[in-house]
């Protein structure tokens, strides 16, 4: 790896490791699935690139948005943030991601977004959000805590977003207040090379993004987003209005093959990280279908907690949406968390499938 740090070209080979995902996957060979008497129905769907993508990643790769008549595009995007307007419009059907601002604010303009599952939370030892600073400071001994970082630049996916949450916690440790950094928004792609080029001094950098940062030699990881704020509900999985209202019965089905990806891919995990029954299957898949060919990247990284029964913590989302409030992001400060979600989606698929058990 060493090698590759030297080079400017190299670096955008890192880049590449951790960027966009192959827009091929929605044909992408799965096991065989039975004949479709209609054209599949085509589903939009926004994903950021992070490790708790992986169950959409799966049910593409393997077949099952196909087996119930459903072909999936999957979409890159910088954030969550950037598919309300989208999602709302319907132009996209289904926003995967961290809840936001953007969120609360289009369901206060009458943009309805709504909540629909969980897509990845920070269950204690899954730690796959963790705070990253550059390698430079913390071997030069210019940071040594979460105080140091005071007038540096701090970077994250979007404004507002849940990853802003434990950010403000995490500054808390050292006595400073959220506004206490300078914050830049990046693709989490870019925050690597950012990293390296002296950019940002510390980022909120999701897997496998942090893993390859780490090897890179770029960055430090000096704490996981799970000690910060153990079970944050920190992506979920949304639904456009116009999705909901006109093709309810495409997103029950999307629900019910989701939530099998979802499924296999808890399979897979032990203790935070790929080492389950189905962890070879799913390494398989991720480096397959997506920018990271390492395996080891995969092996190694820290996964996200996701939901078997697409549980949703409200709890999580009522405190960050408390914080995003005294932030004053919000435009309407009275809009209802509660509004924003509907489990009916999740609930009637776990009805269909009967709730998860953990294969040995």
């Amino acid at each position: 790896m060493r090698d590759f740090v030297s080079s400017s070209q190299r670096k955008l080979a890192v880049m590449a490791a951790a960027g966009a995902i192959a827009l091929v996957l929605a044909a992408g060979g799965g096991p065989p699935v039975a004949a479709q008497s209609a054209p599949d129905a085509v589903v939009t769907v926004g994903i950021t690139n992070s490790t708790s993508d992986a169950p959409l990643l799966i049910a593409a790769k393997l077949g099952y948005f196909k087996e119930v008549g459903i072909d999936a595009k999957l979409l890159p995007f910088d954030s969550a943030a950037k598919m309300m307007a989208p999602a709302g419009a319907g132009q996209l059907d289904v926003a995967a991601g961290a809840p936001s601002a953007a969120l609360y604010n289009a369901l206060a303009a009458k943009v309805d977004v709504k909540i629909v599952a969980d897509k990845g939370s920070s269950a204690p030892g899954y730690g796959f959000q963790p705070i990253m600073v550059r390698k430079a400071l913390v071997t030069s001994g210019e940071y040594k805590s979460p105080k140091d970082l005071k007038g540096m630049r701090f970077a994250e996916g979007a404004q507002g977003t849940a990853a802003a949450v434990f950010v403000a916690k995490f500054l808390k440790l050292g006595g400073l207040q959220y506004s206490d950094v300078k914050h830049v928004y990046l693709g989490f792609p870019l925050m690597i090379a950012a990293l390296d080029n002296g950019a940002i001094d510390a980022a909120a950098l999701p897997e496998p993004n942090a893993t390859i940062a780490e090897r890179a030699g770029y960055a430090v990881r000096v704490m996981g987003n799970d000690q910060i704020y153990p079970n944050q509900q920190l992506t979920v999985l949304m639904y456009g209005g116009p999705f909901i209202a006109n093709r309810r019965d495409v997103a029950q089905k999307f629900m019910l093959a989701y939530l099998k990806g979802v499924r296999f891919y808890n399979d897979a995990l032990v203790n935070g990280h790929l080492r389950g029954r189905t962890s070879d299957d799913v390494v398989a898949v991720l480096t397959e279908v997506t920018g990271t060919k390492d395996p080891s990247v995969f092996r190694a990284m820290t996964a996200s907690a996701n939901d078997p029964n697409g549980h949703v913590n409200i709890a999580s989302l009522k405190e960050d949406f408390a914080f995003l409030r005294d932030q004053g992001l919000l435009t309407d400060p009275n809009a209802s968390v509660d509004d924003a979600v509907d489990t009916s989606f999740a609930e009637a698929a776990v009805k269909t499938m009967g709730p998860y058990r953990a294969r040995k």
